[in-house]
């Protein structure tokens, strides 16, 4: 790969970090991108003078791929993107960016992927993993591009890393020691077109796993449940429950998470000492638990790690106190059910903010979770009309308008009383009218300080 001339399709963060990794190799590349709109000066400004680099930008043409053995194709790029069949005539290869970090990647990876939960369980898990070795890489959709750290690896490393169902579309030889599957719900119908499709990649993860490897499930999902209990899956299966008392595995006995094994069991935490709200989050505590154990780190360090661990911000964050009303940031609430765990989370009444980009997901579920917990709806975005209509439809009818964040977050302020809670749970992805979930929870926190 060294003297290889890659194509890197995609010039934001992931694209920019994969060339960059691709260079320090010795390699060439020729970054790509559908938008001929886009500056290339100003993408070479992220590279060194003497670097062997390519800009195409518009429309890829055959000549252009000329020598080119491999391409790197960014997460936000669909499959079926106008360029991939130009790839596929020229018989040329496509990884993901983290199948190619993992490629000259050393040392243990730690893979986490499921619908919700993902970043706040990769940084816990993290954040037990430092307790105990000293290098320790987190990295993926949390952030970091996989791609950035590779090279800094050593056979003493571990790699924790958020994993989505777009980079597991593109791996080959991707291999954890440990993986985890937190849970599937319904979520980019848009790009995976069925749900069947959308499981598949996400079971990926354990493709090329052995039986000396461990993947995480919650067995209180029927999907993973179904999944972990087939006969031809390798890797062996680490359980998790919040339901039900486990003969092995992880789960949660009223207010204390416990860990069965070997004929006996330990309590591991109370849920009172953490720092963390709902039953989702008990359940990213007792994924992360079960990976650090998985991988060698002592209990007592566990503990004190999951006792010490704080939200992980744009996920049910505490921004302020105002007035007697609490604001909370759960940007990250990009679909139905991961808003339905943050309004389970919010200690009372609460005024609602929600919408956005529309990636083709039902509200019904999300919208009877609101019961007498969610005292007005504050509609913006593109699915706003959509989801007033399934609000209306199931009796719920204090729903406003407001054309963007600032007014949202006024009109909110207007409505709550002492003791209420401000939500922003969009259950909608951010494109539209924000950049990204980050911008969107940045804009949200700004607004409600300057209120």
């Amino acid at each position: 790969m060294s003297s290889q001339k890659v194509l890197v399709a995609g010039c934001g963060k992931s694209g920019i970090s994969a060339a960059k990794l691709l260079l320090k190799m010795g390699g060439e590349v020729v970054l790509y991108d559908g938008n001929e709109k886009l500056d290339p000066e100003k993408i070479r400004k992220n590279f060194e003078e003497d670097d062997k680099l390519t800009i195409v930008l518009g429309p890829l043409s055959r000549t252009d791929l000329v020598g080119v053995e491999l391409s790197i194709i960014s997460p936000g790029i669909p499959l079926d993107a106008p360029f991939v069949p130009v790839l596929d005539d020229a018989k040329i290869p496509i990884w993901s960016e983290i199948q190619l970090a993992y490629h000259v990647s050393k040392g243990k990876l730690v893979a986490i992927t499921g619908t919700n939960g993902k970043t706040t369980t990769t940084a816990l898990t993290g954040a037990i993993m430092k307790t105990y070795f000293d290098e320790v890489f987190v990295v993926g959709n949390i952030g970091i591009p996989y791609t950035e750290t590779a090279l800094e690896t050593t056979e003493k490393s571990v790699t924790v890393a958020e994993v989505s169902s777009f980079q597991l579309e593109t791996i080959m030889d991707f291999h954890p020691n440990v993986s985890a599957i937190l849970n599937i719900t319904p979520d980019h119908l848009n790009r995976h077109g069925t749900m069947e499709n959308y499981i598949a990649v996400k079971e990926r993860i354990t493709e090329n796993q052995t039986e000396k490897d461990c993947v995480v499930l919650n067995y209180d999902d029927p999907v993973l449940r179904e999944f972990g209990e087939k006969e031809d899956r390798k890797p062996s299966v680490f359980w998790f429950s919040s339901t039900q008392k486990l003969k092995s595995g992880m789960y949660l006995d009223g207010d204390l998470i416990m860990y069965a094994h070997d004929g006996k069991t330990e309590e591991i935490v109370n849920v009172h000492d953490l720092q963390l709200l709902g039953k989702h989050n008990y359940e990213n505590v007792m994924a992360a638990v079960a990976m650090a154990i998985r991988i060698g780190v002592p209990m007592d360090l566990i503990r004190k790690a999951v006792k010490s661990f704080k939200a992980v911000e744009h996920r049910i964050e505490f921004v302020l106190e105002r007035a007697g009303v609490r604001y909370y940031n759960d940007s990250k609430g990009t679909n139905p059910d991961a808003a339905i765990q943050a309004i389970r989370a919010m200690p009372g009444p609460t005024v609602l903010i929600a919408g956005g980009y529309d990636k083709h997901n039902e509200y019904d579920e999300w919208i009877e979770e609101f019961g007498n917990k969610v005292k007005y709806l504050v509609l913006i975005g593109q699915t706003r009309d959509k989801i007033a209509e399934c609000a209306r439809k199931h009796g719920f009818t204090e729903i406003m308008y407001a054309e963007d964040m600032p007014e949202a977050v006024r009109v909110c302020a207007a409505y709550a009383n002492a003791g209420d809670n401000v939500l922003l749970s969009p259950a909608c992805a951010s494109w539209g009218m924000f950049d990204n979930y980050e911008q969107r929870g940045e804009i949200f926190k700004e607004c409600v300080r300057n209120l």
